[in-house]
């Protein structure tokens, strides 16, 4: 590092083409941070799945209703240790654009199988003695300012009350957190008890929309699965069952493979970035040849020339990176820019970390060749070109 002043004199000799090629790794990199957020936000689900939990729903389609009469069934089978179940309300608050999940659950099973969701006590008893209680998690409730004893309309685009309404209205009783912070936190849950009693006879009564099943042992998940699956085989309603991080990815492969998508897009960016920095370090180089022979003749090591070369080219992706990625962590720790349909929406602090390694190899593998040639170069033949 005593060569520092030395490497960084050598940047600021050519500031606007240094400038240009600064700017472009740093493009490079805000982008990353973007696509890795966009990647948190469609796929983050699946890595939070839990491992102990199944999701069983139609085997035809997961718009396909369920019987409510399959839970005592399936808390039979061996294996299972609690059964509960969701169906999509599928509502609008105000203005369609402000969409997120809204799902009927029974409270007390529904709290038990998802312990990632943090609910206090006194909240949670609230919504066990209120039937038109909802509780709603943190983000939407910021996103809204809706706060603990609010009244809120939902508009179902699905369901239709008794009356023949689609205007429901429920009392905002709890607002619950994440255990980790790649929980999803912006869904409303209303009482079954209450959806079912107050939906329109006829259209969906006593049915539900899936099961989240529990098993003692995620080692013989694929046993349960098919037990379960089999219980109901040749029945007026077939299901499947799957873990629910296989339920989780089948939503995302709707999208596309979104790892490959931004692994092909990332590629393309950082081979573009990766021939500019090379040419900037290449002609920076071959103009300094004379220089370079001076310094080999005054006593520098062809070792020292080499790690110079390599100073400079690291400073200059280092640097880039760590500013394009600062930018990408601030822009994205705003939330997310849909207003909901990416509610997991944040630069994971692993793709960070894998951006500032991407940067330091950015910078080596930009600065060997021209370190090479200079450590190579004679100083006769450098010194020929002052």
């Amino acid at each position: 590092m005593k060569f520092f002043y030395l490497t960084w004199s050598n940047l600021k000799r050519k500031k606007f083409r240094t400038l240009l090629t600064l700017l472009s790794i740093v493009v490079a990199f805000v982008l990353f941070g973007f696509l890795s957020a966009i990647k948190q936000a469609l796929s983050g689900g699946v890595t939070i799945a839990g491992a102990n939990r199944l999701i069983v729903r139609h085997k035809v389609s997961i718009i396909q209703l369920l019987p409510i009469s399959y839970q005592a069934r399936m808390a039979r089978i061996p294996g299972v240790s609690l059964v509960t179940h969701q169906t999509w309300f599928g509502g609008i608050y105000q203005d369609p654009k402000n969409f997120f999940m809204q799902n009927p659950v029974v409270p007390e099973e529904f709290l038990e199988m998802y312990p990632e969701m943090i609910l206090p006590p006194e909240q949670k008893q609230a919504w066990l003695q209120t039937r038109t209680g909802a509780i709603v998690g943190r983000k939407t409730a910021e996103r809204f300012h809706w706060k603990i004893g609010d009244k809120v309309p939902i508009q179902s685009s699905i369901w239709a009350q008794t009356d023949g309404s689609r205007l429901w209205t429920f009392d905002i009783v709890g607002i619950f957190d994440g255990r980790e912070k790649n929980t999803d936190t912006t869904a409303l849950f209303l009482r079954y008890d209450y959806f079912d009693e107050v939906r329109r006879p006829g259209f969906g009564k006593g049915l539900i929309g899936w099961y989240s099943i529990r098993i003692k042992d995620p080692a013989q998940a694929a046993e349960v699965a098919k037990a379960v699956d089999a219980e109901f085989e040749n029945s007026s309603a077939e299901t499947k069952s799957e873990p629910e991080g296989a339920f989780v990815q089948a939503w995302v492969n709707q999208i596309g493979d979104i790892a490959l998508i931004t692994a092909s897009i990332l590629g393309a960016v950082f081979f573009t970035i990766l021939l500019v920095t090379g040419n900037t370090m290449s002609q920076a180089v071959r103009e300094r040849t004379g220089e370079m022979g001076v310094l080999k003749a005054i006593g520098f090591t062809n070792g020292q020339v080499l790690g110079m070369v390599l100073l400079e080219s690291c400073l200059l992706a280092v640097l880039g990176g760590v500013l394009g990625l600062g930018l990408a962590w601030l822009m994205t720790s705003r939330g997310d820019p849909t207003g909901g349909l990416l509610p997991l929406f944040f630069f994971p602090t692993r793709d960070l970390l894998l951006g500032l390694g991407l940067s330091l190899a950015l910078g080596l593998v930009t600065g060997f060749f021209p370190a090479l040639q200079a450590m190579r170069l004679r100083v006769a033949d450098a010194l020929r070109r002052i």
